[in-house]
């Protein structure tokens, strides 16, 4: 199968396609150095010739609720044209678990793109996961001002990368399914608690400290939506067991 992979540099895309590759398919990865653009749709076309599927993994970070959304739709109105011209039968979109009443900042950039997805020309899967354990190292850069780290309350049920993408190349294989149950992690966590964890593992000092954010996006994700439900898929592999692994950025 010719599996063409959007985002496959960043955190997750990186295991979408060494899994793709593990699997026997014939991979495509798109890339700005290789020629194409998601936010133009500059060499889309082109790239998809002959493809079977189209794994989206693309992301853009920000908070900011006009650029997500702006990113996310562009990406995805280009990457469905550039399919539906080239004969792909195939979406298959990530997403996140929890945020349909969070729409706002970049969650608002992921509600956009399923809207997108879902009344496209394309025949689709979406897969919503919970934070994968990276994340950790996310709120680490974001938070971290001098020789303190500021993490806001969130409980979690981190998922691992490489589990999010053997998920997503089993949908990949199995044909479009529509909404998909969500993947989460083993176990509940909060996201303060990982941070402190990831600090002794690396023998870091730094401070972390907790708190409280105000505004609709910070309580949301206080409210524990971001876990997901019990009836979703479990992935195995804890965020301690993902520290002692080889996935692990040193």
């Amino acid at each position: 199968m010719r599996v063409v992979v959007a985002g496959a540099t960043g955190t997750i895309g990186r295991h979408v396609r060494r899994t793709a590759v593990r699997r026997g398919h014939d991979v495509v990865a798109l890339s700005r150095a290789s020629g194409q653009d998601v936010t133009t749709g500059a060499g889309l076309v082109e790239a998809m010739a002959g493809a079977d599927v189209v794994i989206d993994v693309s992301s853009q970070m920000t908070m900011s609720t006009r650029k997500a959304r702006a990113f996310f739709t562009a990406a995805t109105e280009n990457l469905l044209a550039a399919e539906r011209a080239a004969g792909v039968g195939h979406h298959v979109a990530l997403s996140i678990v929890g945020i349909d009443d969070i729409d706002t900042g970049y969650y608002a950039g992921k509600l956009a793109q399923e809207r997108v997805v879902a009344c496209g020309p394309v025949p689709w899967t979406i897969l919503r996961a919970t934070q994968v354990h990276e994340f950790v190292d996310q709120a680490v850069q974001q938070g971290t001002v001098g020789p303190v780290t500021v993490v806001p309350t969130m409980p979690v049920r981190p998922v691992a990368a490489s589990e999010v993408a053997e998920r997503l190349l089993d949908i990949a294989e199995s044909g479009p399914a529509g909404r998909v149950r969500d993947l989460v992690g083993p176990r509940d966590e909060t996201l303060i608690d990982l941070v402190r964890r990831r600090f002794a593992h690396d023998g870091t000092t730094r401070r972390a400290i907790g708190i409280s954010l105000p505004g609709r996006y910070f309580r949301s994700c206080a409210s524990g939506v971001l876990r997901g439900s019990d009836d979703s898929v479990h992935g195995r592999m804890t965020f301690d067991q993902w520290l002692g692994s080889e996935a692990v950025s040193r």
